[in-house]
């Protein structure tokens, strides 16, 4: 996803959508969508676009940033209430996942081609495999890390 993709995915879960996100950015509707559409050499900043972020809720920016960095955005879970249990509900996720990618990789392999949309598919199951891996260790080292350590 590039980071026009991710706007117009921020804007459609925005209450109210684009009208409404331009009047909560404090800008006008022209002024938004010349940012929007990089009219005029207009663009949104980065401290724009993390602001509707939030305003979204979502982490389709995150997302964006880190695919065109060759990367993937992972969302530390809150760690309070994690114990052994939690742990192993995310080894659990991550067996269902990496079986989901073995089966998609066999599919995709089958005829010894991998065209556009099993390529996307497999990029996809595999950004899911890495963020629960992140995820677990993650929840790993906040458990289970001297505080001191944390930090590094």
């Amino acid at each position: 996803m590039n980071v026009r993709q991710a706007n117009l995915k921020m804007i459609k879960s925005f209450p109210g959508g684009k009208d409404a996100l331009a009047v909560a950015m404090g800008m006008t509707i022209h002024a938004f969508d010349n940012r929007l559409y990089n009219r005029k050499g207009q663009d949104f900043t980065a401290d724009e676009e993390l602001q509707i972020q939030s305003f979204s809720g979502t982490t389709f920016f995150a997302d964006a940033v880190a695919s065109l960095s060759g990367g993937v955005f992972v969302e530390l879970p809150d760690v309070s209430d994690i114990g052994n249990d939690e742990l192993l509900e995310k080894w659990n996720a991550l067996y269902a996942k990496v079986g989901e990618f073995s089966g998609k990789f066999s599919r995709a392999i089958s005829d010894d081609v991998v065209d556009q949309r099993e390529r996307q598919d497999l990029s996809a199951a595999g950004e899911g495999v890495n963020k629960l891996v992140q995820e677990l260790l993650a929840l790993t080292f906040r458990i289970y890390c001297k505080q001191h350590e944390k930090e590094d």
